[in-house]
């Protein structure tokens, strides 16, 4: 499982719009990945029918919820951190209930329940549509705690609330859990083995998306690429299904193709693959399609196969760069990006090295490179000490990020003087006179707002950039545009 964790989105306070009826408040705040921003929004929308409305006063809520993260250890110190703070706003108003949502629910459920006593409720990634039982639990003066982990619950009949949305994109969740167990990662152990939803929820879903306006659609998972609807069930199971649900099962290629085909005027992208479920026929649907992005996110982790043994990924370097070979021949202009960790332990200088050759091989658009931070519960905390020093971590992270924006940098100047598609979603930060939006290869690109509107499919000429953003003008609308 990789996560991409987005600095700027975290501890966002999240709003959705007012039901008149709804009297009571819920403050909710996400952290870590995209896949805990949509849980929100899942959540948003099954308390939204029990009365609540979302406010981002902290001071009024009647119900405070932090959707968490176990990825790194810098989040779990920021959701204690909040906690903290929430409980000093309990103190001038005690019936604020308190909750902890998701990942960080399974194992610290006792410490925050019992021993600290800093929250009310503790809820699992799988538990949410228990949330108003829960509720009741508190009023009744009982623990309010539900963290089983499913082999059924994909949400897949709740239509979530689009929270802080821009109206141009969104994410639409296909699968939940992950089956690879990867020594570094927690998440099959917060959110369970691998099960999909059924193709006709998701197709309903985009529809309703289509219907209101929005452009583009990410369909995410923990492992995209391992989609498998047969009947229901998890993936694990697939080989018990019967001959029928194994002739009528759907794949992610299928799933793919059957998204851009029924949706043409909506540009889709997923996340997040893992190399070993990477399979031909969806490099071909993505080459088929102009509306599906030529863009792939490809963990990586190490260029060593030595360590990617040790973390127990399911590939070797070789295999990995076979991989990315065939995806750039049938796929000429995909972008790639990247997860690394630096400092994993036993890493040698010598798997360092490897790590940054591939780097050069592959010429990633960009990545996301993290230091080790050793979770418990997780196989590398159990058998692998953790025994690259500090020092030695940050600096090999830095030699990985200077590298990754030099080439990131060779990239974006590959774009000087083409013309590029670019749905506008959004003023850019530096300038509300210009607009800013993505390439089909998920390249920032800002330029002058003219006469177009947010939502528009537009020809942007490339006259500059920077290692991350392509600066241009636009010069009409493209063939997306209806």
């Amino acid at each position: 499982m990789e996560k991409v964790i987005e600095e700027n989105k975290q501890g966002t306070s999240l709003v959705l719009e007012q039901k008149e009826s709804n009297t009571k408040k819920l403050f909710i705040e996400s952290y870590g990945c995209q896949m805990n921003f949509s849980d929100s929004e899942i959540v948003a929308s099954i308390l939204a029918n029990e009365g609540y409305n979302t406010t981002q006063n902290l001071e009024e809520a009647d119900l405070v919820l932090v959707n968490t993260c176990s990825i790194r250890d810098k989040a779990e110190q920021t959701v204690r951190n909040r906690l903290e703070q929430y409980n000093a706003v309990k103190k001038i108003n005690p019936s604020m209930k308190v909750g902890v949502l998701g990942c960080m629910a399974e194992r610290l459920k006792s410490k925050f329940l019992e021993e600290e006593k800093i929250v009310d409720m503790v809820v699992g990634p799988d538990a949410y549509k228990d949330l108003p039982n829960l509720l009741r639990d508190i009023d009744e003066g009982r623990d309010a705690i539900n963290v089983i982990l499913s082999k059924e619950e994909t949400y897949g009949d709740i239509s979530p609330v689009r929270l802080n949305s821009n109206g141009v994109t969104a994410f639409v969740s296909i699968t939940r859990g992950c089956d690879n167990m990867c020594t570094f990662c927690v998440v099959p152990f917060t959110r369970g083995r691998e099960r999909s939803r059924d193709p006709q929820s998701i197709i309903k879903e985009i529809k309703e998306l289509h219907e209101r306006g929005f452009k583009e659609i990410t369909l995410l998972g923990q492992n995209v690429d391992s989609y498998l609807w047969y009947g229901g069930g998890l993936k694990k199971d697939f080989e018990k299904a019967t001959e029928m649900q194994k002739a009528t099962a759907v794949d992610f290629a299928q799933l793919l193709d059957m998204c851009a085909t029924a949706f043409p005027k909506m540009r889709f992208r997923f996340s997040t693959s893992n190399p070993q479920d990477m399979h031909e026929e969806v490099m071909h649907v993505i080459a088929k399609h102009h509306n599906v992005c030529k863009y792939i996110h490809l963990p990586v982790q190490s260029g060593s196969t030595r360590i990617l043994k040790e973390m127990n990924r399911q590939h070797t370097r070789e295999e990995y760069m076979a991989l990315v070979d065939k995806i750039k021949a049938i796929i000429p202009d995909i972008a790639l990006s990247q997860d690394i960790i630096a400092g994993f332990p036993t890493e040698t200088e010598e798997d360092h090295h490897d790590t940054l050759s591939l780097l050069e091989y592959v010429k990633y658009d960009f990545g996301y490179m993290f230091i080790y931070s050793e979770r418990p519960g997780t196989l590398a905390a159990r058998k692998l000490k953790d025994d690259v020093p500090e020092a030695v971590k940050k600096r090999r992270l830095q030699e990985i990020i200077d590298l990754q924006q030099k080439m990131g940098l060779e990239r974006t100047k590959s774009y000087v003087g083409k013309t590029v598609e670019v749905l506008i979603e959004k003023e850019s930060k530096r300038s509300d006179q210009h607009w800013a939006g993505r390439n089909s290869q998920n390249t920032t690109v800002v330029f002058p707002k003219g006469n177009y509107q947010a939502g528009d499919f537009v020809m942007v000429k490339i006259n500059d950039c920077t290692s991350t953003t392509l600066i241009g003008e636009a010069v009409g609308y493209s063939e997306m545009q209806s």
